[in-house]
């Protein structure tokens, strides 16, 4: 395992890392929501453990997706063949679709998980970077 880590480019490694903190710390506030949701319509929000699961769960994946799309770009970057990276890239978006629109049917099918508070981690690392990248333009 340690292996396949070292692999990877320092780049990919550090923005995944900002990409997961943009993520829990995304998750964390959508459960102070829903709690807070709660307190004002108990009947209709749920605040239990199906809110937890599923914002572990959609984290994990929005996180997943990020680290896959930089492992490819990372091959990408290395590849002299113009259509082949074209076409890895083109082949890599569909996988991690696959596996997003996969995640998302579990978070609505599964009765452990609350749906929204599994699709909505999805959300999080694209909102992040785009604040990140606001807060750098003001500095």
């Amino acid at each position: 395992m340690s292996s396949f880590f070292s692999n990877v480019q320092p780049a990919v490694k550090k923005e995944t890392k900002n990409v997961a903190v943009y993520t829990v710390t995304g998750v964390i506030i959508m459960w102070i929501g829903f709690f807070v949701l709660h307190l004002i319509l108990p009947e209709k929000i749920p605040f239990n453990y199906t809110v937890f699961l599923a914002g572990i769960g959609g984290g994990a994946v929005a996180v997943l997706n990020f680290f896959l799309m930089g492992l490819t770009v990372q091959k990408v970057a290395a590849t002299t063949d113009e259509a082949a990276a074209r076409m890895k890239m083109k082949a890599s978006y569909s996988q991690r679709m696959l596996i997003q629109m996969l995640w998302v049917i579990v978070a609505i099918v599964a009765p452990c998980f609350q749906f929204a508070a599994g699709i909505i981690p999805l959300l999080f690392p694209g909102a992040g970077i785009k604040i990140a990248g606001i807060m750098k333009s003001r500095k």
